[in-house]
C-alpha cells in the first residue's frame, strides 16, 4: 500500500506521499481482500482498478475538502486575531506556527519563531482567550498548547473501525 503511494510520487502523479489510501482499504476491508483473491484466483485486474481508483478519487476529494475546511478555520481565526488590537503581531506569528504544529509548547514556539518566551507565553494566551488553543497539560510549566479544531479536521475519519 506504501508503494503505490511512492510510485504517484516517482512517476510525477503527486510532489509529495500525500495521499493515504490505507484508511479506504480498511474501510473497505473485505471487498480489498476479496478483489485481490480475485486477481490472483482468476487475474481480474480490472475489478481490482476500479476499486483502486475509486479510493483514489475518493481519497483525494476526502484531502482536497479538509484543505479547505483548514484553510477556512485558518482564515476565520486569523480575523479574529487581528481584530485584539498592538498583540495580534506576535498572536498571528504562534498562529501561523499552529498550522504546521498544531501542538506546541512555549519553549518550542519561541525557539522556532526568534520571540521571548514570555512574548510567546502572552501570544498564547490570546489564542486561549478566543478558544483558538487549549492548553492541555494543566501544568505551570512544561505546558503544551493545541490547535485543537485543527486537530479535529485532520483526525476526521480517522475513527477505529468497528
Amino acid at each position: 500500500r506504501l508503494l503505490i503511494t511512492f510510485l504517484f510520487c516517482v512517476e510525477g502523479a503527486l510532489r509529495e506521499p500525500l495521499l493515504y489510501l490505507s484508511l479506504y482499504f480498511k474501510q473497505h476491508r473485505q471487498q480489498y481482500y476479496d478483489l485481490l483473491q480475485s486477481v490472483r484466483l482468476n487475474g481480474d485486474w480490472e475489478a481490482w482498478l476500479r476499486f483502486f481508483l475509486t479510493g483514489v478519487e475518493e481519497t483525494a476529494n476526502q484531502a482536497a475538502q479538509m484543505a479547505r475546511s483548514l484553510m477556512q478555520l485558518a482564515a476565520a481565526n486569523e480575523r479574529r486575531i487581528q481584530a485584539i488590537g498592538k498583540a495580534a503581531g506576535s498572536a498571528l506569528r504562534v498562529h501561523r506556527l499552529l498550522q504546521t504544529q498544531p501542538i506546541i509548547s512555549v519553549a518550542i514556539a519561541s525557539k522556532e519563531l526568534s520571540l521571548s518566551p514570555p512574548t510567546v507565553t502572552a501570544a498564547l494566551g490570546h489564542l486561549q482567550k478566543l478558544g483558538v488553543v487549549h492548553e492541555t497539560t494543566g501544568r505551570n510549566y512544561g505546558r503544551l498548547y493545541a490547535y485543537t479544531d485543527y486537530l479535529k479536521i485532520l483526525n476526521e475519519g480517522t475513527e477505529p473501525i468497528r
